[in-house]
């Protein structure tokens, strides 16, 4: 009996490595293509053009995310009422993780958009203190998680998290918006 030539063997695994690795691609992908917010959330952030309202937006959506991950209880019981407004939060771990990351990417660009056509809006300031603040908030729950952490995909996705809620602590401090800031500037404003 003929066995099969050793080129025939390494054609037949090449070709099954190539496939694998396009499987891989493909899921990678897919998993690249996950949408970030619910369908009401969605909603919510077209409804809400003020700025400041639509960080609240983002806010409560990561927010709710970081819940489901960290007290899936409390965030089984929130989901009930939820659930019409802000629709159904659902996903892996490294789904939710990719989620929070995201929302606080797109927050963090609605800020540098407005920022760059309208420099002088009075709500850069305070959406950026209300981002700043709920991340100042989340930092701790997200590095705890990063910290236990065995998986690679949910580390990775908890890095971008954690670098983004960084950034916008970071440019909160360097742009001194804080609370009693916000309180003369609403002052001065409402004088005007």
């Amino acid at each position: 009996m003929n066995s099969p030539r050793p080129s025939r063997k390494r054609s037949a695994l090449s070709l099954l490595f190539a496939l694998c690795v396009c499987l891989s691609l493909a899921a990678a992908a897919a998993a690249q293509k996950r949408e970030h917010l619910t369908p009401e959330e969605i909603e919510l952030v077209r409804d809400n053009q003020e700025l400041d309202a639509r960080t609240k937006v983002f806010i409560q959506a990561a927010e709710r995310r970081l819940l489901a991950v960290t007290n899936p209880a409390e965030a089984e019981k929130n989901a009930a009422k939820e659930k019409e407004k802000w629709g159904v939060v659902q996903g892996s771990r490294t789904q939710l993780f990719y989620d929070i990351g995201k929302i606080l990417d797109e927050a963090v660009v609605n800020v540098d958009d407005v920022a760059e056509h309208n420099p002088e809006s009075p709500l850069l300031r305070k959406s950026l203190y209300l981002l700043a603040e709920a991340t100042t908030k989340m930092l701790p729950q997200l590095a705890k998680l990063r910290e236990e952490t065995q998986v690679e995909a949910e580390a990775d996705q908890l890095d971008r998290a954690l670098e983004t809620a960084r950034e916008i602590t970071d440019a909160a401090k360097e742009k001194g918006v804080n609370a009693e800031d916000l309180k003369a500037k609403a002052k001065a404003a409402k004088k005007n």
